[in-house]
């Protein structure tokens, strides 16, 4: 960083750096644009981002975050409850909602078991899956889960715990590429993985 660069500004690259996808040049310059433009892009940023801190929650029942708890799809009747697509985190369920291919319920579990990464099954939410699995009107869970060999894993966990809750535990077909992440895929491939699920 030039020695020009007053603390603020230091502050500001140092944490959009710490976004996905960000380095520190490009930290640098999104900060330097930002800047440029304050009326048009930092000013409406940030009062976004207040308000997100302020208004955004992680929804009790699935995980998803949205400002209502429940979420707005949990408490729309026209889904079909009798269906749960577990996923590993928020921007894989926007991506089956992007491709439009799936209308009944979520379960985010928050991550996938990692052992290189020391995430354990105490660290998902798949107690909360179970207990929504064995309500009774539950027909069928699908391991919506990436095609990598913590998301295999995992949904062999998941598959596992879910032995006796009496529902149908299918997965996702192979039309999701080995290593793909659901949010990095187009929408028809996803459409078409949903439509070629299996049993798990």
């Amino acid at each position: 960083m030039a020695a020009s660069a007053g603390p603020e500004i230091e502050r500001l690259i140092s944490l959009l750096a710490k976004l996905p996808g960000l380095g520190p040049r490009s930290a640098r310059r999104a900060a330097l644009q930002l800047l440029k433009k304050r009326e048009a892009l930092l000013a409406p940023l940030a009062s976004a981002l207040a308000d997100a801190a302020e208004k955004v929650k992680t929804c009790q029942t699935c995980g998803a975050l949205d400002t209502t708890d429940p979420c707005a799809i949990c408490a729309d009747r026209t889904r079909d409850e009798a269906l749960i697509c577990v996923v590993e985190e928020v921007g894989a369920l926007w991506a089956m909602e992007r491709a439009g291919a799936f209308r009944g319920r979520y379960h985010v579990l928050g991550g996938l078991l990692s052992a290189l990464d020391g995430v354990g099954p105490e660290a998902l939410r798949v107690g909360g899956l179970v207990a929504r699995a064995s309500e009774g009107a539950v027909r069928e869970v699908i391991l919506a889960l990436p095609a990598t060999v913590d998301g295999q894993t995992t949904a062999h966990y998941v598959a596992d715990r879910l032995a006796n809750a009496g529902v149908q535990v299918t997965m996702l077909a192979r039309g999701v590429p080995v290593g793909g992440e659901l949010d990095w895929l187009d929408d028809g491939t996803i459409a078409q993985a949903m439509r070629a699920r299996r049993p798990a």
